[in-house]
């Protein structure tokens, strides 16, 4: 078995002192942002892939829970590439629900959007397909910034499958939330809605385009054709 210092060996042999301090600055980890606190070892994220299906076979679970919980962010982000390969590699039901548990229980330490953007549609997405999803509609109303994030992207594996039911009602509920990084993810997943349906996402745009933030807005209608765009933008829609 592979142990948890071995792959803290690893990842910091990877690390760059240049690369963490931009990461620090572009994740927002001064006092009073949205990363507050959370420390860096500058290390790319095709290199913690790598060291991810290096290890994942041979890594038991107390080793993972003490990347998942570890104090920098790299590590934590490698953990999720570890639980991913698991669940994904899993051959009963059981054994992903194992591991869908483990991330819901541990979800705390999926503190920021690129922890939550690579890994709550592989596993969540996947594991609430077709399981009751009235949990992942309590998160969205959460007044935790990354329990909402997570349920708003777990349904970007929904809207793949052509299930647009519950990003729809998210982005109803959060029409009004306080914090950018919700409209963006919000946004992102009603643009995929238009990208499998346009017709979807254009009837939720007529309802509420005027009550979207901006920013929510311009996400989602960056794929449609300029003069539609514009249209939106400029509060000049025809119904």
């Amino acid at each position: 078995m592979i142990s948890t210092e071995y792959v803290l060996e690893l990842l910091y042999k990877q690390s760059c002192e240049k690369h963490a301090e931009v990461a620090q600055r572009f994740f927002k980890t001064g006092k009073g942002e949205y990363g507050e606190g959370d420390i860096f070892w500058g290390i790319r994220v095709p290199q913690l892939r790598t060291i991810a299906r290096k290890v994942y076979r041979e890594l038991d679970e107390q080793s993972w829970l003490d990347l998942m919980t570890h104090e920098v962010h790299e590590v934590r982000l490698t953990a999720l590439f570890i639980l991913t390969h698991w669940y994904e590699k899993a051959k009963t039901v059981e054994q992903k629900e194992h591991f869908a548990h483990l991330y819901i229980e541990h979800r705390a330490f999926v503190n920021n959007w690129d922890l939550v953007d690579t890994s709550a549609h592989k596993i969540l997405g996947d594991w609430f397909w077709e399981r009751d999803r009235s949990l992942l509609i309590e998160w969205a109303q959460s007044s935790d910034l990354w329990e909402t994030r997570i349920a708003v992207v777990t349904t970007y594996r929904f809207i793949k499958r052509g299930d647009f039911s519950t990003i729809l009602h998210m982005a109803e509920l959060l029409l009004n939330h306080p914090h950018d990084l919700i409209h963006k993810a919000v946004g992102w997943m009603l643009r995929e809605a238009g990208k499998m349906d346009e017709s979807v996402l254009l009837e939720f745009l007529n309802n509420h385009y005027t009550q979207m933030p901006r920013t929510m807005l311009r996400y989602a209608i960056e794929r449609l054709e300029e003069p539609i765009r514009l249209s939106y933008l400029l509060g000049k829609v025809k119904n």
